[in-house]
């Protein structure tokens, strides 16, 4: 049976301060150096074979070229020009082209040595990060139900060379995370349905000092929270529910005179899509079991919070049900109330995500915290926008704008800052309840699911909602090789560690 949760963590990360001795090559399945095209290769085991295989002809970004060095292993080695100046995506972008040769070469290394050869002490950490990222992520498997006769070995330990001041622990921490995100939204909706969420958040909860409770149909009925229940109702089962997810630190944390979250996460967990009354075709649903992705970011980026033991206050919320069609699911021009009070005109089933955050959303903005950040694969018009390589994001403060994008940018994981004007309002207005759920046709839904979200939050509440555009991308994205990309958690760690953002002080602002 498939677990529900990956059964290990990535491989080990060892940082050494100076470089591999130069007999040391039969210690490594592989040696993998990223450099500048203009930049040598320096002392390395085996040092003629690194000079020839540098000296092969002109080298152009993004190039990888390898050789087996000559001891009884057969160690392989690769070198992988990038740029200086590359972005953070390009630079993942290259060195996820260099651990797919290694892969390709070597199918099943268990140690591996890398080496950033760049100038900068701060550029290096980038560079040994990104190998280290891109070797986690083309390490990790994702679940198969396949019987193995012959299980192959995985990556054990990377070691990483002229690092002295790398930082291992958030490394490790920020690859685990992406690797959670990819396992859960890979899983079948037969082994990830709401009952095996459930046990799956009961599990990490326990593992990491977490907060759970869980809102039933029943208990979310008294809420009054009719939007989401509008979704659930067509479920064969009556297991569907909204998760809190709460970490609190240990000693003096920030927000605790208030009793508030610095920051709350919320996520769109669909566990598996039909579209409902609106049925999708066939090759739209084939992979709805992956529209749970936003649940699995905000899930997996508390998880990464409460491992780095923040010192303030974080909560998640995640929406999970299925959107299921049957003789009691919701229809077109139904008039359903969220829990905040605001009626909602149905107009298309398959917009069941922005009704389920609606109460989410709702509700996690009853508890006052600082910055509420949401994910969801919400909108198809996103991707329409963006294409997969990007994410949409919506921000309802403009001392936020900045920060979003910065992280977006030096996370690697890049989003795009798309209009919140009111007068899109005037395309969701109603005649016979508060709001129209979306617009007849898709003209900017992204825009307008939006603009439809902001009506669950009260004005203070400062909140960037991101459309998950990058949850899924054929061929990969950046350092990850499979079509699921566990895009999200680097955005967040970035916009929440490095930006200088204090969500206590976002709504002053």
């Amino acid at each position: 049976m498939l677990s529900l949760l990956p059964e290990s963590g990535g491989p080990r990360l060892v940082a050494h301060a100076g470089l591999p001795p130069p007999g040391a090559g039969a210690q490594w399945d592989a040696i993998l150096v990223l450099l500048p095209p203009e930049i040598a290769p320096g002392r390395l085991p085996e040092m003629q074979r690194w000079r020839d295989l540098h000296a092969r002809g002109p080298r152009r970004h993004a190039e990888v070229r390898g050789t087996t060095l000559a001891h009884s292993r057969q160690c392989y080695a690769a070198l992988g020009y990038c740029r200086a100046d590359a972005s953070e995506f390009e630079l993942l972008r290259v060195a996820g082209r260099l651990m797919q040769q290694l892969f390709v070469n070597r199918p099943h290394p268990r140690r591996i040595a890398v080496l950033a050869l760049v100038s900068g002490a701060a550029r290096r950490q980038r560079w040994q990060e990104a190998l280290y990222a891109a070797a986690s992520a083309h390490a990790m498997e994702l679940p198969t139900a396949r019987a193995s006769t012959n299980p192959q070995p995985t990556l054990r330990q990377v070691d990483v060379f002229a690092a002295p001041s790398l930082d291992t622990r958030r490394a490790t921490i920020a690859a685990d995370a992406g690797n959670l995100v990819r396992h859960l939204t890979a899983l079948p909706p037969n082994v990830l349905d709401a009952g095996g969420y459930r046990r799956a958040l009961q599990r990490l909860a326990r593992l990491h000092g977490l907060t759970l409770r869980w809102f039933d149909e029943r208990r979310l009925a008294k809420l009054g929270a009719g939007a989401f229940l509008a979704v659930s109702r067509g479920n064969a089962a009556r297991d569907a529910g909204i998760a809190h997810l709460s970490y609190r630190p240990r000693g003096r944390a920030r927000g605790k005179s208030t009793g508030r979250a610095a920051v709350t996460l919320v996520g769109k967990g669909i566990l598996f899509d039909t579209g409902g009354t609106n049925l999708k075709s066939h090759r739209n649903m084939l992979d709805m079991h992956t529209d749970m992705a936003g649940s699995a970011v905000a899930l997996a980026s508390l998880v990464a919070l409460a491992r780095l033991k923040v010192s303030w206050r974080v909560d998640a919320w995640l929406a999970i049900t299925e959107n299921s069609i049957g003789p009691s699911a919701y229809r077109p021009q139904e008039v359903v109330r969220a829990s905040n009070g605001t009626t909602i005109q149905v107009i298309h089933s398959d917009a069941e995500g922005r009704m389920v955050l609606a109460d989410t959303l709702a509700l996690a903005a009853r508890d006052n915290p600082g910055l509420i950040v949401d994910y969801a694969t919400l909108t198809g018009a996103c991707v329409n926008a963006l294409t997969e390589r990007m994410s949409g994001v919506f921000c309802n403060r403009d001392s936020l704008t900045a920060p979003v994008l910065a992280a977006g940018r030096d996370s690697g994981e890049r989003v795009w800052n798309f209009p919140l004007d009111a007068d899109y309002d005037t395309d969701i207005e109603s005649s016979t309840a508060d709001v129209a759920q979306c617009a007849v046709d898709g003209k900017g839904d992204h825009i307008l699911a939006a603009r439809f979200l902001q009506r669950f939050l009260p004005p203070q509440q400062s909140w960037v909602h991101v459309d998950l555009a990058s949850a899924t991308r054929r061929g990969g994205l950046a350092h990850v090789p499979t079509e699921i990309t566990g895009f999200g958690v680097r955005f967040t760690l970035s916009l929440l560690l490095d930006q200088g953002l204090d969500p206590l002080q976002v709504r002053a602002a």
